[in-house]
C-alpha cells in the first residue's frame, strides 16, 4: 500500500464486541480525514460468531487476513451458548489461537486515573489521582500454554513452563517502555514457591543489567495485588507473567474506575500488534447501546500509535477521549445514581466532534 494507506483488519467477535468496535471504527476513519489517511477496514469472523457460521473459533480466513493487515481492531469474544467449558471448542480458543499464530508476546495495559472520574473508582479518590501505570504481560507461554489432564475424573492437572529465552523478551519490553516513562520496573512473581517464577526472578535480574538507568523492583504477587490497591501512584511499569498478568490487569480496572475505558495492545516482533478493550463480550448487555465504547476508541488510539507510528494520531484520539470526559459525559458504567447515561453510538460521536475541534 501507498504512504498513508494502512490496511486494518476488524474483528468484532461476540456480544458487546461489535457495538464498541463499530465506533472505534468510526473514530479511525475520522482520524484518516483529519490527517489525511486512508484507512482500509476488513471485517472478518471470530470466536462465538464464527464458530456459528463455520464451526471454528478462528477460521483460516481471518488468521490469513490479519497476517495480511498492518494491524488488527478486536472487540470480544465469548457467548453463553459455548460456555461449557469441557467442550473441544470454545470461543476463547481464538485469542490464543491468534497469539500463537501471530507471534504476539507481549501484551501492554494502560491504566491512568482521569481527574474527572476520580469518583467512578470504589478507592478514595486521593489514591486513584494521578496513577498512570502499564502492565506489561507475557502472553504467550506459562500455565495457559501447558498441558491440561484430567485423570479420571478426580484429578486435574495444570503445566506451567516458561523458558529463559521468552522471559528475556517479555522483559526487554518492559525495560524500554520504562525508559519512556519514568524508568522504575516491578516484576511481579511467586519466586517463593515456583520454580518457574524463581527462573524468571533470576532473568529478569539479568536483563536489568542493560537498563542501568531503570530502577527494578521484585514483589511477590499476592503481596502486588495489595500494594497496587494501597499505593498505586508508586507503579510505573509492571511486568509479569501470563495468569499474573490476566489477573492484576483486570485488578486494575478499579483505578481507573471501569474496565470500559481500558484499552491493551498484544505485540509480536516488529510494529504489528492486535488491539482490543479488556473488558470482553458481556452478553448481558449486548444489543442494549449502553455498553462503554471509550476503552475500544483507546485501543485504537494504541493502534495509532504502536503498529501505524502515528503518534499525533493518536495523541489526538486521547485528547478527545479526554475532552469528552471533562465535558461531563458518561456512559451507564460511569453514570452516577439518578443521572442519565451516553449511549456508546453517541459516544462515539462526542469523540469524533471533540476530534474535530481539536
Amino acid at each position: 500500500m501507498g504512504d498513508g494507506e494502512y490496511r486494518i483488519a476488524i474483528l468484532p467477535g461476540d456480544g458487546i464486541g461489535a457495538e464498541v468496535t463499530a465506533e472505534a471504527e468510526k473514530v479511525l476513519r475520522a482520524v484518516g480525514q483529519r490527517f489525511g489517511h486512508c484507512f482500509e477496514m476488513e471485517h472478518a469472523l471470530v470466536g462465538g460468531a464464527a464458530m456459528d457460521a463455520t464451526g471454528e473459533p478462528l477460521p483460516a480466513e481471518t488468521l490469513a487476513l490479519c497476517r495480511s493487515s498492518a494491524a488488527v481492531l478486536f472487540g470480544a469474544v465469548g457467548d453463553p451458548k459455548y460456555d461449557d467449558p469441557r467442550a473441544k471448542r470454545r470461543p476463547e480458543q481464538a485469542l490464543l489461537g491468534l497469539r500463537q499464530g501471530l507471534g504476539l508476546f507481549a501484551n501492554l495495559r494502560p491504566v491512568w486515573g482521569h481527574p474527572a472520574l476520580a469518583g467512578a473508582s470504589p478507592l478514595r479518590p486521593a489514591l486513584v489521582q494521578g496513577v498512570d501505570l502499564v502492565v506489561v504481560r507475557e502472553l504467550t507461554g506459562g500455565i495457559y500454554f501447558g498441558r491440561p489432564r484430567v485423570e479420571g475424573g478426580e484429578r486435574a492437572v495444570d503445566t506451567m513452563v516458561y523458558t529463559r529465552a521468552e522471559v528475556e523478551r517479555i522483559a526487554h519490553v518492559a525495560f524500554h517502555l520504562a525508559r519512556a516513562r519514568r524508568a522504575r520496573v516491578t516484576s511481579v512473581d511467586k519466586a517463593n514457591v515456583l520454580a518457574c517464577s524463581r527462573l524468571w526472578r533470576q532473568t529478569v535480574g539479568e536483563v536489568a543489567h542493560e537498563y542501568p538507568d531503570v530502577t527494578l523492583e521484585h514483589l511477590l504477587v499476592d503481596a502486588a495485588t495489595m500494594h497496587l490497591l494501597q499505593r498505586p501512584r508508586d507503579f510505573d511499569v509492571i511486568l509479569t507473567a501470563n495468569m499474573f498478568g490476566d489477573i492484576l490487569s483486570d485488578e486494575t480496572s478499579v483505578l481507573a474506575g471501569s474496565m470500559g475505558l481500558l484499552p491493551s495492545a498484544s505485540l509480536g516482533e516488529g510494529r504489528f500488534g492486535l488491539y482490543e478493550p479488556i473488558h470482553g463480550s458481556a452478553p448481558d448487555i449486548a444489543g442494549q447501546g449502553v455498553a462503554n465504547p471509550l476503552a475500544a476508541i483507546l485501543s485504537a488510539a494504541m493502534l495509532l500509535r504502536h503498529s501505524l507510528a502515528l503518534e499525533a494520531e493518536a495523541q489526538a484520539v486521547e485528547a478527545a477521549v479526554s475532552a469528552v470526559l471533562d465535558a461531563g459525559h458518561r456512559t451507564a458504567d460511569l453514570a452516577a445514581a439518578g443521572e442519565s447515561a451516553t449511549s456508546a453510538q453517541a459516544m462515539g460521536d462526542l469523540v469524533i466532534n471533540a476530534l474535530a475541534a481539536g
